[in-house]
């Protein structure tokens, strides 16, 4: 498969008469890392199962380089969609596990996987229901780096392990990438963590997508002000304030809004410290309930 691009036109799903991801457009460019942010309910899985091939939409379409996706292998067996499942009821064991995945995947590294396995400290001989959460969700995550597909999904892959395991991740994740360029899509509610990964931001938010830009420039839309309370109070009177901090005489304000070049000179002069907001306070701001109504 030469490097995907993706495209969804008017994607909308219902199930029964609710409608799960409603007229839903967007284009992938290949080779980025995605980030897929939103709400519990907000259809985020949902969207990537119709991406990998594992739903029809009631309309619109979703295509890879042109090509609709459901039910079709060429372009499935380019996709990898992991996802957290506990495997409860799998006896097989790790090796026998990963084995059997190896032959629908044309681009697994088996000795890739071995050193994943290696990193994680897995027991190789183990059955899979005897693994833990932690362990169960690494074996996943093996599976999505080794198997080297074009299109690799995590649906919240990753939530399972510890926080020294997704540390690992995090590091493979951007070791792959820098190596083996490919087009990766993080869907996450741990966006501190993985926010410096991020390329282009995605937001699904009550099945629609809100918004879609690039990491930096959704960024430079909130900006944090520091400095003596009462100054930082002034400065910040008329603007949308998203979080405020205090410690002592000291005020620290995140606020959504780019500042003018007049407005930063203003706050210099007032000794106010001016420094970027957490993708993670933008998204609570703009999938918050006051900002919607």
């Amino acid at each position: 498969m030469i490097d995907p691009v993706i495209e969804a036109k008017q994607l909308t799903l219902r199930l029964s008469d609710k409608t799960i991801i409603d007229n839903v457009s967007f284009t992938l460019e290949q080779n980025k890392i995605y980030g897929l942010l939103g709400r519990n309910g907000a259809g985020k899985t949902t969207l990537l199962s119709l991406l990998a091939g594992f739903r029809n939409p009631t309309s619109g379409a979703i295509t890879v380089n042109g090509e609709d996706v459901f039910e079709n292998r060429a372009v499935v067996e380019n996709i990898s969609f992991i996802r957290d499942v506990k495997m409860d009821s799998d006896s097989d064991r790790l090796e026998d596990y990963l084995k059997g995945v190896a032959l629908f995947r044309p681009h697994f590294d088996w000795e890739y996987a071995m050193t994943l396995v290696e990193r994680f400290k897995l027991p190789i001989d183990s059955p899979m229901n005897k693994l833990s959460r932690g362990m169960q969700s690494a074996a996943h995550v093996i599976i999505g780096l080794a198997s080297r597909a074009p299109i690799t999904i995590f649906d919240e892959a990753y939530l399972g392990m510890d926080a020294p395991a997704r540390d690992i991740f995090y590091k493979e994740v951007l070791n792959e990438y820098m190596e083996r360029p490919r087009t990766i899509i993080l869907s996450t509610h741990l966006i501190s963590e993985v926010a410096s990964m991020l390329e282009d931001v995605l937001i699904l938010h009550q099945g629609s997508l809100m918004l879609h830009d690039r990491t930096e420039s959704l960024l430079s839309r909130g900006t944090t002000i520091t400095g003596d309370a009462a100054a930082v109070d002034g400065f910040t009177r008329e603007k949308k304030v998203l979080n405020e901090q205090i410690l002592g005489q000291t005020k620290s304000a995140m606020v959504y809004g780019e500042l003018t070049e007049t407005e930063r000179s203003q706050a210099e002069r007032q000794g106010l410290q001016i420094g970027p907001v957490a993708l993670q306070e933008l998204f609570i701001h703009l999938t918050g309930e006051k900002h919607n109504e």
